[in-house]
């Protein structure tokens, strides 16, 4: 081989070296400190991050610290959890104040826990504030790109065909349907009681409500039993459960990434999901057609909006109508069951307010099923359901992404930073509860939720 031919491979390996390098650094560390800077010139500051996972060793250091250091003592209830399942957020916070910046691997975050900035994302309406896209990514098996998933254009469509069916006049139509449901359920609490002599039984309440939820959701916006629903809803909470495994918070590249057998279960369940989806809207049209009825369900609004849309093809129509399906049957049910899950465990531990509920209810509602009109007349319950909400929330964290810089509040966010706020810390801040922020006291809210807090839209 002569020498200029040598040097040419030389030249290519070096090239390709330098090109990887290049690549490397810019995707690893140049992006993100362009996005720290700029947040930095603003007095936004943080923990200074390694160049490959940024902020993520610190970030296991303190949850190993936290958990070793967390006394274990059964007989304590303390509210207050965020410091043992987010202690790096507690501790940030400390140093940085309610607003800071951190990173992990390629990803820039900007942590708000202010509440005017808060207050501010929640009633932006632009378009350039959507959904983190490395978040989106692994939820799609589940969400398609339905409206939990989607950002933009595609995401305001699907709000405006979904949002006019959780108006509160169609959700007092509901309630009638929603007591149908629970009958089965309280009668088989009832029979399991006395089946112990009326003592004790034991019930898994958080499956029997997840249950209960699923019905309401399958019978108010599919025009569906459990029965017909509860095999998508069985293969969905595996979906999710699956999903689980992944690292949703970090967002390091291969991160967290599952082994080829369960990204294999991840896509089967997604097939078989989708079928039986699909399988319910056929069914769903063709009783339509034979006799349709002039009140419209949420399935029939989907169909509508699918139908009524010119850009979408075929395909594309039935991906619109099977992701915004997984994403009711999901989202519809899930966040109530564990809402309500944690209301009654709260009861439970407060026997005053039981009584209290007990009584209001007798008095309300006599020996009569409750209807929409009694319903709203129950403030006692109204208040213990916002603070279970206030002190519970069915999910932990707001995340959003600028899709393009945008201006909230005295801060610009650089375009590609993802925000995060902590609801559990938010509704636990002292400064917009009181002193008392971390006690459970449906009282707050004898007022509404106006007078409860400093700030209600945070």
């Amino acid at each position: 081989m002569d020498k200029s031919h040598m040097l040419s491979i030389s030249v290519a390996v070096v090239g390709a070296v330098w090109f990887l390098v290049h690549h490397l650094y810019n995707s690893m560390w140049f992006r993100s400190e362009r996005l720290r800077r700029k947040l930095w010139m603003q007095g936004i500051k943080g923990p200074s991050p390694s160049l490959i996972y940024g902020n993520l060793p610190e970030m296991q250091k303190i949850q190993l610290n936290a958990l070793t250091s967390t006394p274990n003592n059964a007989d304590i209830v303390a509210h207050d959890y965020t410091s043992s399942l987010f202690p790096y957020f507690v501790q940030w916070r400390k140093e940085y104040g309610p607003i800071y910046t951190y990173s992990t691997g390629t990803r820039q975050h900007l942590y708000v826990n202010q509440a005017e900035l808060v207050k501010e994302m929640n009633q932006c309406i632009s378009l350039d504030l959507g959904k983190p896209s490395y978040i989106t990514k692994r939820l799609a098996p589940m969400l398609g790109n339905g409206i939990l998933r989607s950002n933009g254009p595609l995401w305001a469509q699907q709000r405006k065909i979904i949002a006019s069916e959780f108006f509160m006049d169609k959700v007092k139509v509901m309630v009638g349907l929603m007591v149908e449901s629970m009958q089965p359920l309280v009668r088989k609490w009832e029979d399991s009681i006395e089946a112990q002599s009326g003592v004790m039984a034991d019930i898994r309440v958080d499956e029997d409500l997840r249950g209960f939820t699923a019905d309401v959701i399958a019978r108010a916006c599919f025009g569906s039993s459990y029965s017909k629903g509860g095999e998508i809803f069985s293969k969905l909470r595996k979906l999710q459960t699956a999903i689980s495994k992944q690292s949703f918070l970090f967002g390091v590249p291969g991160y967290g990434l599952l082994p080829m057998k369960k990204q294999n279960e991840i896509l089967s369940l997604e097939r078989e999901i989708e079928s039986l989806i699909w399988e319910t809207v056929k069914e769903r049209e063709s009783k339509c057609k034979e006799a349709c009825s002039s009140e419209k369900d949420l399935l029939h609004l989907i169909l509508e909006g699918a139908l009524n849309d010119q850009s979408l093809g075929e395909e594309s129509s039935k991906r619109f109508i099977v992701d915004n399906c997984k994403n009711i049957y999901f989202a519809g049910h899930e966040s109530t069951a564990v809402a309500a899950s944690w209301c009654l465990m709260l009861l439970a531990l407060q026997p005053e307010w039981q009584s209290r509920v007990r009584a209001e209810v007798a008095q309300v509602c006599g020996g009569s099923l409750p209807d929409a009109d009694s319903v709203s007349r129950l403030k006692t319950v109204t208040m213990v359901i916002q603070e279970a909400l206030r002190l519970y929330p069915p999910a932990a964290f707001v995340s959003r992404e600028a899709l393009e810089e945008i201006q909230l509040g005295n801060v610009t966010i650089p375009k590609g930073t993802c925000l995060w706020t902590l609801i559990p810390t938010l509704h636990r801040d002292a400064e917009i509860w009181g002193s008392d922020a971390n006690e459970f006291k449906p009282e707050r809210f004898s007022d509404g939720v106006s007078k409860a807090c400093k700030y209600p839209q945070a």
